[in-house]
């Protein structure tokens, strides 16, 4: 009896009711976005032209694809590294730990229309075996703190050199004014928040559980919030020495993007490629693949994107769909890779969605 007696008040908690409505919210206009985007890929094949489109392909040749694959696995392997080092001590990561995780996370973050949510705990699960989950969870948010502080440096120069180079209409100069003004001004509440220590999430948590919102999970979720940030303040105070290394890390990731870009544009486009062309199309499509991270495999946005940045650049609209077509292809071989990972390691989206959901509680 008290067995059956749960059943009912789980799902009569209205916390519950209301996390079921927003997920279901979310799905909603990740599957429009994603309808949209699948329209806006085949209106841009359509523009282009198949013909056109497997020519391009057909010059990258698989000597070149293996090229863009490898450089696309040192990317992974940056990512890997830096959150090895953004583990507290007395826990460890080897590389060998976290390489297949973000190989599996970033395959996540791809295929599911809602991936990007749960990328970061899968990596977490995923070496849920080598330290405790609430420590994984840290050590990726410590990550994804050095990722997201380059990234969004790398966005402003990539808008900075935008503006410079090309007279823009207008509405597109107050635009990329107000993207850059509100990615700085992230950035500095960012870190303010790590020099200062301000414990924001889990003062959210005891926000809410002081006016009965969600006490079932936040009974132990207060004290993990608590034990998460401290680890993230724990990790700034403790190895200062460590914050260059993963920093220069991830200017390589973003290096090899360019690089990436860079080769692929020598082999479709008829002029000599330059830096600065690699790196508007690299910054702009960063930018999208953050914006639009709902749309699975970012399809139809990011050919939208290619194609606006290389007409500006007066490469063709063929070259940037092509680009990005390309540049897919090999997102879609490392997902692959990474839904083999995920089979042979007996992960479950179950699993992951309920560490996502806040059910560690004290499990660990």
């Amino acid at each position: 009896m008290k067995h059956e007696s749960k059943i009912p008040t789980a799902n009569a908690n209205p916390q519950n009711s209301k996390k079921i409505k927003h997920l279901k919210r979310l799905k909603i206009f990740g599957a429009v976005l994603t309808v949209l985007g699948i329209a806006l890929f085949g209106y841009f094949i359509y523009a282009v032209g198949v013909r056109e489109i497997l020519s391009g392909i057909g010059r990258i040749g698989f000597g070149g694809f293996a090229l863009i694959l490898l450089l696309y696995f040192l990317r992974i392997a940056c990512r890997a590294t830096s959150w090895k080092l953004s583990v507290n001590e007395p826990y460890k990561l080897g590389f060998f730990d976290t390489l297949p995780a973000v190989i599996i996370g970033e395959a996540l973050s791809s295929l599911i229309p809602l991936g990007i949510l749960i990328s970061g705990t899968s990596k977490a699960v995923a070496v849920r075996s080598r330290v405790p989950m609430v420590v994984g969870l840290a050590s990726v948010a410590t990550e994804n703190l050095f990722y997201s502080l380059v990234t969004g440096l790398f966005i402003i120069f990539g808008a900075i050199a935008f503006l410079r180079n090309f007279e823009l209409e207008e509405s597109w100069i107050i635009t990329i004014d107000v993207l850059i003004g509100v990615i700085f001004a992230l950035i500095v509440f960012a870190l303010l928040a790590i020099v200062r220590s301000w414990h924001l999430i889990s003062s959210f948590c005891e926000w809410l559980y002081n006016r009965h919102i969600g006490r079932g999970i936040l009974e132990n979720g207060r004290s993990q919030a608590r034990r998460f940030e401290n680890l993230i303040f724990g990790f700034y105070r403790t190895y200062p020495r460590r914050f260059l290394p993963i920093f220069l890390i991830q200017i390589v990731f973003h290096s090899l993007g360019v690089l990436e870009v860079f080769f692929v544009l020598s082999r479709l486009s008829e002029a000599v490629p330059t830096l600065n062309s690699a790196f508007l199309l690299e910054s702009v499509s960063r930018l999208i693949t953050i914006v639009f991270k709902l749309v699975p495999f970012l399809v139809g946005v990011d050919e939208a994107g290619a194609q606006f940045v290389a007409e500006t650049l007066a490469l063709g609209a063929g070259v940037g769909v092509t680009l990005a077509i390309i540049r897919k292809g090999r997102i879609l071989f490392w997902t692959a890779v990474g839904m083999i990972l995920i089979v042979r390691r007996e992960i479950s989206l179950m699993e992951i969605l309920q560490q996502r959901g806040g059910e560690v509680g004290g499990r660990q």
